[in-house]
């Protein structure tokens, strides 16, 4: 054989056992694009056994293990270790390390480690700024920004044509809220392949956090990237999910497609038991979970004692509820664990006296696990709730108060309630810097300024030192603007100054009278004003002056009708 038919067979043998590797490194990735991480692994492993210094395979072999929830991360960072070892400088696998790093929190030496696998690829590999974009992206210590600049990056450089890199950057965008250019991303990963189902899922994914009233839009590309690709399974996972609590005939459906759609998992029993739980049969559903729970072995899959949990409190069962609720917590992944979670085991914490602490610890939890306002000042008000219906006045005040800290514009309500357990609890000057705050944001509403003379008043409880005059006079002030709304306050108001001109050192008995007439004005009835308007009259103001005071003016609270009113006042959100 010729020297030149010889090397055109080597050539051509290159040339095909090339085209299988590739060919095959796509296939496993495939599997990831399906999320279905167990078939990726299984094609990667077999792909490193055959060849240990395949520097591609190893890196997607750990993505595959980071992807599923059964593989430790020690595991992973094992694997790139020893890779690393017989490919030192291989800058995919060092943006692995860096991913790992990232899991693991030690977020600089991660920053370390992508600077280096850009620099060694001079900038210019799409795989590996791709691969440091999405570590970035989906891990919780990652920088969204710093993923942006290197995706954008990635996207610029010649024949990019892989709309990965787009999603991954649409992906991105989303992390920082920034939807417009998200669903500008992903469109473009569209017009690089319109049959990219991902991408239309994830611009769905874009309209469904800004809730039900988007769900004709994102419901259209849900349906988009179920007819593009009916063997993608997320869209299927999303939509079971989306259905479970308010039509489970729809939720079965799409989980069952969802499980024809991807690996056996032991994650698929919790499915099947949650559907027992979504139909109301919570003694079922613990059966079915303990069922799945010994399917698993030793690394059963963690939600199944979480879905328990959850039943038993259905049930009534708090003992139970709350054993389960230990075992979800040893046995799930932190970052695996929501809000509601922390919220429900507090509830239940709760019934057991003694635990309020520990039950705060956990709302604490999901206040920093929950990402918007409404949802973390609805974990609190649990709380608040709680001790205000134990009288605890002063605790309620601290947990209502928490409402107003992480509030951007707090709400009336939240501020009366903060201020007026403060109140009720004799923590007067705390209940003064609440409605302080309340005056500041709402100038124009005069409860905030009778709350604050009320606490003064109680402070002042002689009334030698004056201190609730300004706040009486500026809630006169404001209140007369509309008598009608504010006519208790006003009320409140002029008794306090009949009070002090019949009382205090600065006694006048014309004042006094005056403030009995402005009573009388707005109720003709008041039986304790015309009583004091009475005494006052016949009195030597040389004389002490002893004008009859309700329980409200000596700082023990209101009446049932003045509190009634002092909410609807609260809750009023504008003038």
């Amino acid at each position: 054989m010729s020297k030149l038919k010889l090397g055109m067979l080597l050539f051509a043998a290159l040339f095909v056992s090339t085209a299988i590797k590739a060919q095959t490194i796509e296939e496993g990735k495939k599997f990831l694009y399906y999320e279905r991480y167990k078939s990726a692994k299984a094609v990667f492993e077999k792909l490193v056994a055959a060849n240990p210094s395949n520097a591609e395979a190893v890196y997607w072999l750990g993505q595959s293990m980071i992807g599923s929830e059964y593989d430790d991360l020690a595991s992973v960072k094992t694997l790139y270790q020893n890779s690393l070892m017989t490919n030192n400088g291989s800058p995919i696998l060092i943006a692995g390390m860096g991913h790992v790093e990232l899991l693991e929190g030690k977020n600089q030496d991660a920053r370390n480690r992508f600077e280096t696998a850009i620099s060694l690829s001079q900038a210019k590999n799409i795989a590996v700024l791709n691969a440091v974009g999405f570590a970035n992206i989906n891990t919780k210590n990652g920088d969204a920004d710093y993923a942006i600049d290197k995706l954008k990056q990635a996207v610029v450089l010649k024949n990019m044509k892989d709309p990965d890199v787009y999603t991954n950057l649409g992906d991105a965008y989303k992390k920082i809220a920034d939807g417009g250019n998200a669903q500008k991303s992903y469109e473009a990963a569209l017009e690089l392949n319109p049959t990219y189902t991902r991408a239309s899922y994830r611009i769905g994914k874009i309209y469904q956090t800004q809730g039900i009233g988007q769900e004709e839009i994102y419901m259209r590309y849900y349906n988009d990237a179920i007819a593009k690709d009916p063997a993608y399974g997320p869209v299927y996972e999303n939509l079971y999910q989306y259905y479970y609590l308010s039509n489970v005939g729809k939720a079965a459906g799409y989980l069952d497609k969802f499980l024809n759609n991807s690996d056996e998992d032991p994650k698929n029993c919790y499915y099947r038991a949650s559907m027992k739980y979504a139909q109301a049969l919570f003694t079922e559903a613990i059966s079915k979970a303990d069922e799945c729970i010994a399917a698993g072995g030793t690394t059963p899959y963690p939600n199944l004692f979480g879905l328990k949990a959850y039943a038993y409190q259905k049930l009534g069962d708090s003992i139970n509820a709350k054993a389960s609720f230990e075992k979800y917590f040893s046995k799930q992944k932190e970052d695996k664990i929501g809000p509601t979670d922390y919220k429900t085991y507090a509830e239940v914490l709760l019934v057991f006296p003694g635990n309020e602490v520990t039950a705060g610890n956990y709302i604490d939890k999901a206040v920093l696990a929950d990402s918007t306002e409404a949802g973390k000042a609805a974990l609190l008000k649990t709380m608040a709730v709680n001790f205000e219906n134990q009288k605890r006045f002063k605790e309620a005040a601290d947990w209502y108060n928490k409402i107003v800290s992480i509030s951007k514009i707090p709400r009336k309500i939240d501020l009366y309630y903060a201020g007026y357990n403060y109140f009720r609890s004799g923590d007067y000057p705390s209940s003064i810097a609440v409605f302080n705050v309340f005056s500041q944001i709402y100038p124009d509403d005069a409860f905030s300024y009778y709350m604050i003379g009320k606490a003064n008043w109680a402070i002042d409880s002689t009334l030698s030192q004056g201190l609730a005059n300004a706040s009486f006079e500026k809630t006169i002030e404001v209140a007369l603007v509309d008598s009608v709304k504010y006519k208790n306050q006003l009320i409140g108001s002029y008794k306090y100054f009949i009070v002090y001109y019949a009382s205090s050192p600065k006694k006048d008995k014309a004042l006094a009278l005056n403030f009995c007439d402005k009573v009388l004005s707005l109720d003709s009835t008041d039986a304790e004003t015309i009583s004091n308007k009475v005494a006052i009259s016949s009195m030597n103001m040389s004389t002490p002056a002893t004008p009859k005071q309700s329980k409200q003016k000596q700082g023990a609270g209101k009446s049932v009708a003045e509190k009634s009113s002092a909410i609807k006042n609260a809750a009023t959100k504008k003038k």
